[in-house]
């Protein structure tokens, strides 16, 4: 089956440079040993994983599929099976020494992140991680923001997880490998295209054809024309440490909170999770500027791109699910306010002003399926984040919700969860937010060099609660 990109894959593919690896990465802890052997709950080895995944990819077929440029760059790049396929090449085995500590598994992770996928194969690759301590391993999942659109193509996580230690049974795969179209057959198809589809004619002839010089001289006016009114409007984004250029190296830390403290603020200032979360982000960042020297007056701030209406608060149990409808928008965060009820005050003001401006993402396809998964929704959120201008904001903040119960890998139970979402472009560090079963866990992306000192913000999101909290009295 052949199809062609659509112009967000198509952008995202080749946003992929040297220092922008543009995949979305998911690392998941699972217990290696069940905790109590009456629990029903698996091992989990290499085999266990590679026979689960080769269970489930029917149920995610752009994982079988590569990208293939059209020759001359008649039309944008197609998805074709891959002829080759070779699910032992993309579902891999690392260790650690063991017992392996958490802070050589984040290290790691950086490492594996700053890697590009092979443009030659499917846009994919899963890491069984041993060695770690206490009965545990990890697994490292990767793949390109051109394969997960979230709604008619969703990320591997949301296949291989369980809602129970029995592996659910899925229909047989019946996949065959098709023969791949050579390269007449792409110039064929693209200029049979063009034939009938002047839309299709225009967009080669602006994107490759004679006159594209002229074209992009004036795009690039015209992009120059908008960042004038986006900075005569005050949108540009104030300077940060956030903002700088980066390497294709990768720093990876964590943090872990309790989603009962969110629910506390919650009911205390009456807020919604989505306003407590991004107030402790807050605090976070302000902490960890101070660290860095930075004078912070108190109308300073720094802009995110953030989701919102990813949760949906349910009293008066306090049950929480995902949204159908996910939008994303600039935020000015508070940093320079010391108070951190303040803080929490003009967040709360300034969501509710954006719920009626923001830019929405499907998310319907998602929050319907058994075991949902975060992973397809930090991708929706950073494609939402590509559409805003680079010089309108500092950092990116994916928030979303897991399930609420365990769940587990080829039997064994899912411990934590943490995203890594790609840094864009002049981009430092990304920010992840995941729940899942009673907590919050924070995946922290960073560049190597602009970012050495990535572990204080990650102390400083526990910092940030904790003052929180006791604001809670």
């Amino acid at each position: 089956m052949i199809t062609r990109l659509t112009p967000q894959d198509a952008s995202f593919f080749r946003l992929e440079s040297s220092s922008n690896p543009m995949h979305i990465g998911s690392l998941a802890i699972v217990r290696v040993a069940p905790e109590d052997p009456g629990d029903g709950s698996a091992c989990v080895d290499y085999q266990t994983l590679l026979d689960l995944v080769d269970s489930r990819l029917s149920m995610v077929p752009r994982y079988r599929r590569r990208v293939r440029e059209v020759p001359f760059k008649l039309g944008r790049p197609v998805w074709v099976e891959d002829s080759r396929f070779d699910l032992t090449y993309h579902v891999r085995r690392s260790a650690l020494p063991a017992p392996g500590s958490d802070e050589q598994l984040y290290e790691l992770v950086g490492r594996l992140s700053s890697r590009a996928l092979d443009p030659s194969r499917p846009l994919w690759e899963m890491y069984l991680i041993e060695g770690l301590s206490d009965g545990r391993c990890a697994i490292f999942t990767k793949t390109h923001s051109a394969l997960v659109d979230g709604d008619t193509a969703l990320e591997i996580g949301h296949v291989i997880l369980d809602s129970g230690p029995s592996p659910r049974v899925v229909a047989p795969d019946t996949w065959v490998a098709l023969r791949e179209p050579g390269e007449v057959e792409l110039l064929g198809m693209s200029l049979a295209e063009m034939a009938t589809q002047p839309a299709a004619a225009w967009e080669v002839v602006r994107d490759a054809g004679a006159n594209a010089s002229a074209v992009v001289a004036a795009a690039g006016k015209a992009v120059d024309a908008a960042v004038s009114r986006v900075r005569a409007a005050g949108r540009t984004a104030p300077d940060s440490p956030f903002n700088t250029s980066i390497s294709r190296c990768r720093r990876f830390d964590i943090a872990r909170t309790d989603l009962d403290d969110y629910r506390r603020i919650r009911r205390h200032f009456d807020c919604s999770i989505n306003d407590a979360i991004l107030a402790v982000v807050t605090g976070a960042l302000r902490i960890f500027l101070q660290s860095r020297g930075e004078v912070l007056v108190e109308s300073a701030v720094l802009r995110a791109v953030v989701p919102m209406s990813v949760y949906v608060d349910g009293p008066p149990d306090d049950t929480l699910r995902p949204a159908s409808e996910v939008s994303s928008f600039l935020i000015d965060l508070p940093v320079g306010e010391q108070n951190p009820v303040m803080r929490l005050s003009h967040i709360s003001h300034a969501t509710a002003e954006n719920s009626r401006h923001g830019r929405a993402v499907r998310a319907r396809t998602l929050v319907h399926m058994a075991g949902f998964a975060p992973a397809s929704l930090h991708a929706m959120s950073v494609r939402a984040a590509s559409t805003f201008a680079e010089h309108t904001f500092n950092l990116v903040i994916t928030n979303a919700p897991g399930p609420q119960r365990p769940m587990y890998i080829g039997g064994a139970r899912m411990l934590e969860m943490y995203p890594v979402s790609p840094l864009l472009r002049n981009q430092a560090s990304s920010i992840g937010i995941t729940s899942y079963d009673g907590r919050v866990f924070y995946g922290l992306n960073a560049d190597r060099e602009a970012m050495a000192d990535i572990a204080v913000l990650a102390a400083a999101v526990r910092e940030s609660m904790e003052e929180m909290l006791g604001a809670c009295v």
